[in-house]
């Protein structure tokens, strides 16, 4: 459908009929001083080609180079088959899925994505997904205080900074606290969560592997909040559990992650899929909504949302979040791409990233004045530190068409860099990253 203006005689037409004089009367609630005063330099028309093209033209400035970059969106291979299906009209376009007359098809994708994200976080119920991974967390935390009727949560420091943030925006209005573990060593610093646990928290919240690419003693950490009788939220990466423990096995009371990995492109910042998992006993508090499967009376099978917490499906007072929607498409992507790639494929995906991660660490680490920042267990994220701040190491890869990393000089490590290697990035890659380094070290 072409996009049709409105004539100046539309626009008249419409103004008379609500009854006001000019369209600036529309917005005269709005203080003077926040309107603009100056002159929108908008270029004049061009044609359908000439749009076609120039667009394009921004798409190919948008190829950065090759990426390093990580700390909670990461670069990996996407297969071709999870576009080809997910663009077909029939999911592409499917009704609203959180309305009781949402289709079979979409019924069971959500259902089979519910029981494999389930499968790989070792957790007993999944729900059907939402927004991205920060607002899971947050949702997590609120189930938490509503759950054990506590309004204090712990918060390990090795948390990514935006999720940090994130749940801080959640409390500001809610009668709950958050105190932070601190960290040592780019970890959770155990002996200060011993001192910080009382009766009086609700829960634990952790990142493993951490926002550092660390990990975390779970196995240890689990037991001591259990001798608290606190709950565990644990936030992970689902690529990370092609070789390490699930949650499920470490004794997490909630899992949730960022599902941007399982299949979905980076998009510049989103959209993303959250993926919420918890414990049984949670499982009329989970928020969002649960697709199960059903039969008839004649003993036909069929799929059915089956639980819904939100204030529009049941009694206000006993709606335990407002979500309202999930990230159905994204969620059939990871459905598609976990279908895929199966146990196996996930391990070697897994695997890969691991043996890549610790390969360029190694070799950066050869480099005069070039070490590892601790010696800790990583997965696919590692921080190394350079004699040279990490910003102008990042701004002089970039001419080489190479994103370095993450800076951590907000958090006070001015010369600390966090590089993420995925199963994509060659050795080449690698050792021309190298290569780099060695040239700028050199100047």
């Amino acid at each position: 459908m072409p996009f049709l203006t409105n004539s100046e005689h539309d626009i008249k037409e419409m103004l008379k009929e609500i009854g006001v004089g000019s369209f600036e009367n529309l917005l005269a609630n709005i203080p003077e001083e926040f309107h603009y005063k100056g002159f929108l330099n908008i270029p004049e028309a061009i044609s359908e080609m000439e749009i076609s093209a120039l667009v394009e033209s921004y798409g190919m400035a948008n190829r950065l180079g090759i990426s390093f970059l990580g700390g909670g969106v990461y670069d990996h291979y996407i297969p071709a088959v999870i576009n080809a299906l997910i663009d077909r009209s029939e999911f592409y376009t499917a009704y609203t899925p959180y309305q009781p007359e949402v289709s079979q098809g979409t019924l069971q994708s959500i259902y089979e994505f519910q029981s494999m994200i389930s499968e790989l976080s070792g957790m007993d119920v999944t729900n059907a997904s939402m927004y991205e991974g920060g607002s899971a967390l947050a949702e997590a935390m609120l189930l938490a205080c509503g759950h054990t009727g506590k309004s204090k949560v712990l918060v390990a420091d090795t948390l990514n900074h935006r999720y940090k943030n994130i749940l801080q925006t959640y409390v500001n209005h809610n009668d709950i606290e958050l105190y932070t573990i601190p960290t040592k060593d780019f970890q959770i610093d155990i002996d200060q969560l011993n001192d910080q646990l009382s009766d009086d928290i609700a829960a634990v919240i952790l990142q493993h592997p951490n926002y550092f690419g660390y990990l975390e003693p779970v196995f240890e950490i689990a037991d001591i909040i259990k001798d608290k009788k606190a709950l565990f939220i644990t936030y992970y990466d689902p690529i990370s559990l092609g070789i390490l423990a699930p949650p499920g096995e470490y004794g997490a009371d909630i899992a949730v992650a960022e599902g941007q990995a399982l299949g979905i492109n980076q998009s510049f910042g989103g959209p993303y899929l959250g993926l919420f998992s918890a414990h049984k006993d949670f499982i009329r508090k989970i928020p969002g909504r649960l697709a199960g499967r059903a039969y008839d009376l004649d003993g036909n099978q069929g799929f059915v949302l089956t639980l819904q917490t939100r204030e529009q499906h049941i009694r206000r007072e006993k709606a335990t979040s407002n979500i309202c929607t999930n990230s159905g498409l994204l969620a059939l992507a990871a459905t598609v791409y976990l279908a895929l790639l199966g146990p196996q494929g996930i391990k070697q995906v897994a695997n890969l990233c691991v043996q890549k991660s610790h390969y360029l660490a190694q070799q950066l680490t050869t480099l005069p004045d070039v070490t590892a920042a601790c010696k800790n267990s990583f997965f696919k994220e590692f921080v190394i530190k350079f004699p040279l701040t990490s910003d102008k190491i990042i701004e002089r890869l970039q001419e080489d068409q190479i994103l370095a990393g993450i800076s951590l000089k907000k958090l006070g490590l001015s010369n600390h860099l966090l590089i993420s290697v995925t199963e994509k990035r060659t050795k080449q890659e690698m050792d021309r990253y190298v290569l780099q380094i060695k040239r700028i070290l050199k100047r």
